[in-house]
């Protein structure tokens, strides 16, 4: 009755937003830069996040994961091996990639999706595969994506859903990947 009558006077707290799940894990020690992206569906290591950090301007795209523990020791010897991960700035780390335990990964670095990375990796590259390998140093990737921009396969926010791309839009850039190969919207 009490509760009825504070809620009726106006008296009662008003109940806080629900925390996230990236809040909660800031909580227990994982420490992220500013701008970090993280897409629907990643797993950070909830039980050793306090192992992992994460730099500025930073996108894991869906469903990447980050392990910062390996428990296939446990069984054997009843101990779990910990190591830390760290992931430096301007990282894009593309879908279902799985870093592993230890790895450090540089700056401006982007990860392929679906790889698994098991060593660190160094900054200015792009890495990808299952294990994870050097594709070519981030310049000469984004000198080769460049060449293949032009007027016709490069497009503006209009071309998106959330701005209510039309179907006759949709069908140029459509057009645009099979005579160019990729198109690119903003």
């Amino acid at each position: 009755m009490k509760k009825i009558i504070k809620k009726l006077l106006g008296l009662q707290k008003p109940a806080l937003p629900p925390k996230s799940h990236l809040d909660i894990l800031i909580e227990n020690g994982l420490k992220v830069g500013q701008n970090f992206n993280m897409l629907p569906e990643c797993i950070i290591d909830f039980s050793h996040c306090w192992h992992i950090e994460i730099g500025n301007n930073v996108t894991l795209a869906p469903r990447v994961h980050i392990l910062a523990h390996d428990a296939s020791t446990k069984l054997f010897l009843d101990y779990t091996k910990v190591k830390n991960v760290k992931i430096g700035n301007n990282v894009f780390v593309g879908t279902s990639t799985i870093i592993m335990p230890g790895v450090e990964i540089g700056d401006n670095v982007i990860v392929g999706a679906g790889s698994v990375v098991t060593k660190s990796i160094p900054s200015n590259v792009v890495y990808a595969g299952n294990p994870a390998k050097f594709i070519c140093n981030l310049d000469t990737f984004l000198s080769k994506t460049k060449e293949n921009m032009s007027s016709d396969n490069v497009f503006d926010e209009s071309f998106t859903l959330r701005n209510a791309i039309s179907l006759e839009d949709k069908v140029k850039m459509i057009d645009a990947v099979k005579n160019y190969g990729a198109a690119y919207v903003k």
